[in-house]
């Protein structure tokens, strides 16, 4: 790709933000829907877990592909596929006549989704080529999710309370529509000049270990853990896993080049990112049935509530970028384990929900961590990697996201709905009675989660680690490519 001019870099990048905008307002949004969608649809929190992630899940099993597919047809061009697929989606999700199609069409979404944020963060690593122009570009789009956070519940509240849930998929399509003419007009296509072939085992082997996985911890409340049914999903998930670990790497270009995490930080980047997202999603799927169904507040209410941790990470997303860019991303993550070990501690110990200072102290913090962890993830991931594997680099990053909101929803849905058995209607007595206890081991993993974030960080921001990244990047760098990305003749200025 050829040098841009610092306005066009920018409006690039405002470009790609944008995707992650509708995508990231989506996800919020949907959370403060919740209990309206499973009233009117007459869902179990297993349904509710669904809409959630069918989404998550066909997400992180199409984003490696996407990210291989547009470094070798085009990343403009799968880009604005994406968008075209997304709005369609979201347009489809307002109109679902029950639960099942819901779900089927946040499906549709997801496919378009997952030809979104990897490939942007690939054209926002080949924009912007200086280490610390590129940490500052991540720097906002981190502050993006921060912007998706602060206005989701707000926007979700006032749309779900004076229109209904279904009004919430609508603001994705002028956002989707204007995204798409901007990219047709202005972003120069972009592919790698040793695009990688497909890998269609490889694929159908990552759809089979997070399908079933995600399908077994969800349904295990309901069927039993002993179930046939659910060890049957968990066989196939145990043999997906075993079967992409001896394929993968007898491949030339496999689906998942395992030799990337050779590098400790993208290794580490990996981790932290499944613990902060699954951290996140759990969060905001326990505060959103709680603030609503146990305390009785309006879907704006619960989404004022939730405000000052939309705020933090608001805050602290640009913030950590420009740390990222400057100082590296130790302190950013060891922030970030801190202060989301010590919310999720504060809820498992003091029962932060039933005291109004402590819940919102707890929010303080989760969204101080949150908007930290977001920046040395992205920039760590695709940062030591060659600019020609950016794709798929971006893509195991997004992936780790998605699989940690899938595992998230999952694991902390079924905790809870495990300890809320058997309490009749969620909007009754007995539930709310329940439900604070039923959340206390939620938090203790969450609270994990963070240590884990806090652990993993340190020892993998250091010196040794970074020359495990350094070494990797020479394995892994072309022979014999042209240097830099190649670009469309017909790109428009």
């Amino acid at each position: 790709m050829p040098e841009l001019s610092h306005r066009r870099r920018q409006l690039v990048l405002a470009i790609c933000c944008m995707s992650l905008l509708i995508v990231s307002l989506d996800s919020t949004v949907l959370n403060v829907a919740l209990p309206s969608m499973q009233k009117e649809l007459h869902a179990t929190v297993a349904g509710m877990q669904w809409t959630i992630d069918a989404y998550t899940l066909v997400l992180a099993s199409l984003l490696m592909l996407a990210g291989s597919t547009a470094d070798r047809i085009g990343r403009r061009k799968v880009f604005k596929t994406g968008l075209v697929l997304f709005t369609l989606g979201s347009l489809l999700c307002s109109v679902a006549p029950n639960l099942e199609s819901l779900v089927a069409f946040r499906m549709v979404q997801a496919v378009g989704g997952s030809m979104l944020n990897p490939v942007a963060m690939s054209i926002i690593t080949n924009t912007f080529t200086d280490p610390r122009e590129r940490a500052r570009a991540i720097g906002v789009w981190g502050g993006v999710v921060g912007i998706s956070m602060a206005a989701g519940p707000v926007i979700g509240g006032l749309l779900v309370d004076s229109v209904g849930w279904r009004s919430i998929f609508w603001i994705n399509l002028p956002v989707g529509l204007a995204a798409l003419l901007l990219t047709w007009r202005y972003v120069p296509e972009s592919r790698a000049p040793k695009p990688r072939r497909p890998d269609p085992v490889g694929q159908l082997l990552v759809i089979g270990l997070l399908g079933s996985l995600t399908y077994a911890i969800i349904e295990a409340p309901s069927e039993g853990w002993e179930s046939p049914l659910i060890l049957l999903f968990a066989a196939l998930a145990g043999c997906s896993l075993i079967g992409l670990l001896l394929y993968e790497p007898r491949r030339a270009e496999p689906l998942i080049d395992l030799r990337f995490f050779r590098s400790a930080p993208f290794s580490g980047a990996t981790v932290i990112a499944v613990c902060a997202f699954a951290a996140l999603s759990g969060f905001l799927f326990l505060n959103t049935l709680y603030l609503q169904n146990v305390r009785g507040l309006s879907a704006l209410h619960a989404g004022l509530y939730m405000l000052p941790m939309a705020a933090l990470t608001f805050v602290c997303a640009p913030l950590s970028g420009r740390l990222v860019g400057s100082r590296g991303p130790r302190l950013p993550l060891l922030v970030a384990g801190v202060t989301m070990t010590a919310c999720g501690l504060l809820f498992a110990v003091f029962d932060a929900e039933t005291d109004n200072v402590l819940l919102f102290t707890g929010y303080v913090l989760f969204g101080l961590g949150f908007g930290m962890v977001n920046a040395p993830i992205t920039n760590t991931a695709v940062s030591g990697m060659p600019r020609s594997q950016a794709g798929v680099a971006a893509a195991v990053a997004s992936t780790s996201r998605q699989i940690g909101g899938t595992l998230g929803v999952a694991v902390i849905g079924a905790v809870l709905a495990a300890g809320v058995a058997g309490t009749g209607s969620p909007r009754g007595a007995a539930y709310a009675a329940a439900f604070v206890d039923a959340s206390t081991p939620a938090w203790w993993i969450l609270g994990g989660c963070g240590l884990c974030v806090l652990l993993v960080g340190a020892l993998t921001s250091g010196r040794w680690a970074r020359e495990t990244a350094r070494r990797t990047a020479e394995r892994l760098e072309p022979k014999s490519s042209p240097a830099g990305d190649r670009t469309s003749a017909g790109s428009r200025a």
